[in-house]
């Protein structure tokens, strides 16, 4: 017994007030479903839920079973949209996800993690996994690397612990994580999974960006100038249960660089598609490579280590910052009203009321939850090296 199985993933970049013709790139999303034969769609940044249901009702017909992952402040923005019965869902919420201060960021708002959900195709348990993680703001100064790397860790201990029973495990989205780096080495390594951009003839291979790409419409003109070549940060990665054998028969990204008859695009970035073919075969287990996966987790531990130094650093400032300004507010209580404004000084006691509570929570409860978050993750991944013979290197 054999079957195909196909499956797209898009970030749409529905961001509500920032993303451009959002509206009409909705619907042609929507439209293109509804014109073409997947089993299963992951799609990513439909941030709000009239989005959600403008994509559901008009798709309703070729995929009749969908589903949103509600999670944190503003909703995931993930969903998917399947042929079949969903058997299962499940949304598992990353404990670091961002700063809840850097509003322009909204990863933290987002209460970013790891959707999966289950179909049965003839017979066969597939278990689909789709995410977002953490954005990369700044490649040359990164904040939030450790983030996303603890982010990645916990999505393949997650896939790990949830896969067991499946004949055929897909991961399908954007990783915001470019092949090579550590969040990338080391979600690769502790799953085992297969990259099905790798297993792509040349011509599906060219080009590779899924992302900031020259011929994308939204791509910024700085970029443009430099003549940036675009990133490849969208996946498709896959692994075949004990009991089955998976080729990738075909991968390619079926979008256009403009909706037809419009001068844009369809997201900020590509939409990429996989078909497989999914049999039957005697029991067989799966082999890791230990040795890279030992020096990944290593290099992940003394990333930790550096990251809880930065925290006590941190939580050393804002207690300073904390002691200065009340310091402050104590010598506003006997100051002259200045420029014979009494307003004026009760606007400043309040402003600098409202620093001194930012410090002192920063000092405190933040500082203990992104804390005890690292920690977890470290003594975590130091259990998974203690696994492999390699873990001296």
């Amino acid at each position: 017994m054999e079957i195909e199985f196909k499956i797209l993933t898009l970030n749409c970049w529905g961001i509500p007030l920032v993303s451009k013709d959002v509206q009409p790139r909705m619907r042609s999303i929507a439209q293109h479903l509804v014109e073409s034969d997947y089993d299963m769609v992951c799609l990513q940044e439909v941030w709000t839920v009239s989005d959600y249901n403008l994509i559901r009702d008009a798709v309703v017909s070729s995929y009749p079973y969908s589903h949103y992952f509600y999670s944190g402040v503003i909703g995931s923005g993930v969903c998917v949209f399947s042929k079949y019965l969903l058997e299962d869902v499940f949304f598992h919420q990353w404990p670091l996800n961002g700063y809840i201060h850097k509003f322009q960021h909204g990863d933290w708002f987002a209460g970013k993690g790891i959707a999966m959900c289950r179909v049965l195709v003839k017979g066969f348990s597939i278990n689909v996994y789709t995410s977002h993680l953490l954005a990369e703001y700044n490649r040359m100064c990164d904040e939030y690397e450790t983030h996303r790397m603890l982010q990645a860790f916990d999505t393949a201990q997650f896939i790990q612990l949830t896969s067991t029973a499946a004949d055929f495990t897909v991961l399908a989205g954007d990783l915001n994580t470019e092949p090579g780096d550590l969040p990338h080495r080391l979600l690769m390594s502790m799953t085992g999974f297969t990259d099905a951009f790798n297993k792509a003839d040349k011509d599906a291979q060219e080009p590779c960006y899924t992302n900031d790409g020259p011929d994308n419409t939204y791509t910024a003109s700085a970029l443009l100038n430099k003549k940036y070549p675009g990133k490849r940060i969208d996946y498709i990665l896959y692994n075949s249960g004990s009991n089955t054998s998976v080729v990738m028969k075909k991968y390619c990204r079926p979008l256009p660089n403009r909706v037809p008859n419009c001068t844009f695009s369809y997201s900020d970035h590509e939409a990429i598609t996989a078909t497989f073919k999914i049999s039957r075969k005697e029991g067989s287990i799966q082999n890791l490579n230990l040795s890279t996966r030992a020096k990944v987790l290593t290099e992940c531990i003394d990333n930790c280590n550096l990251a809880l130094q930065t925290l006590i650093n941190h939580k050393r400032l804002y207690w300073f910052l904390t002691a200065a300004l009340f310091l402050l507010f104590i010598s506003t209580i006997a100051m002259d009203t200045p420029f014979h404004q009494p307003v004026l000084i009760h606007v400043i006691r309040v402003i600098i009321t409202i620093l001194i509570f930012f410090t002192f929570i920063m000092a405190t409860a933040w500082n203990m939850i992104e804390k005890h978050a690292l920690l977890a993750g470290k003594l975590a991944m130091e259990v998974c090296l203690k696994q492999s013979p390699e873990k001296g290197i």
